[in-house]
């Protein structure tokens, strides 16, 4: 997976004062775009569209509540089999997005992550990415990773390249390796596990986002089609989660 050069996020975030139950990362999986225009007889596009709207209600209250990461799945390197038009549709609302909104979240001190690979996106993709990331570099509230042309399978495998590189180098002992020898090369380097994921629509699978991340993170998932998920379904899920004791293995 090749990664533009970025400088480092290092996990030094607290949750802020009043941040929901400790939550330092939450992650979502917005799914439901296309069965909400179904249900209401509209195109797909149109439901792609209330999907970018619910995206920044959501953007806009994580930051609120204080929550110092927000990780969404935007799309996957298998959303690329799609209808070309669909595809199409995506990445328009991927380009509108960036230009309309990137203002308004660097005003907010959002910044602004892309994981996913760059390899391969058209030059105009690819530039709006580097600029979003660019322009909100040095702001300190919301971090938001904004998953797109992303595969979990693909970025710890690109991972354990790196590593074999060092071990073939004579830079690190195979007898050595830790977990963070392999972390430092995912794409979310530096970001805090998920506390939390939420996938809406109903669905119940993480569908190759986060594998590696999400060992012991808790998970929501809201019958909520995405383009209805507001800030009281949001609420409902950190009040689900708050309502379990977190183990990670122990008693």
């Amino acid at each position: 997976m090749e990664k533009a050069a970025r400088a480092p996020v290092l996990d030094n975030a607290a949750p802020a004062a009043g941040a929901p139950y400790g939550l330092k990362h939450v992650a979502i999986i917005m799914d439901g775009n296309g069965r909400w225009a179904q249900s209401r007889g509209l195109p797909r596009a149109l439901g792609h569209r209330a999907g970018v709207e619910a995206l920044r209600k959501t953007v806009r209250s994580v930051s609120d509540m204080g929550i110092p990461y927000l990780t969404v799945y935007s799309f996957s390197a298998e959303n690329w089999s799609r209808p070309a038009a669909e595809v199409a549709e995506l990445l328009g609302l991927l380009k509108l997005f960036i230009r309309k909104d990137l203002a308004d979240l660097n005003a907010q001190n959002v910044r602004v992550r892309v994981i996913g690979t760059r390899e391969g996106l058209t030059r105009d993709i690819a530039a709006l990415l580097d600029e979003a990331e660019a322009l909100t570099r040095h702001n300190t509230g919301l971090t938001f990773l904004i998953a797109f042309n992303y595969g979990a399978r693909q970025e710890i495998l690109d991972a354990v390249k790196a590593v074999a590189r060092k071990v073939e180098a004579g830079t690190l002992a195979p007898e050595t390796l830790r977990f963070a020898d392999l972390e430092a090369g995912l794409a979310t380097s530096g970001v805090p596990d998920p506390d939390l994921i939420i996938r809406t629509s109903g669905e119940q699978r993480l569908s190759n986002f986060l594998l590696w991340q999400a060992a012991y993170a808790e998970f929501v998932f809201s019958p909520v089609l995405w383009p209805d998920f507001d800030r009281k379904a949001l609420e409902d899920a950190l009040s689900e989660y708050g309502g379990r004791t977190r183990r990670f293995g122990g008693l």
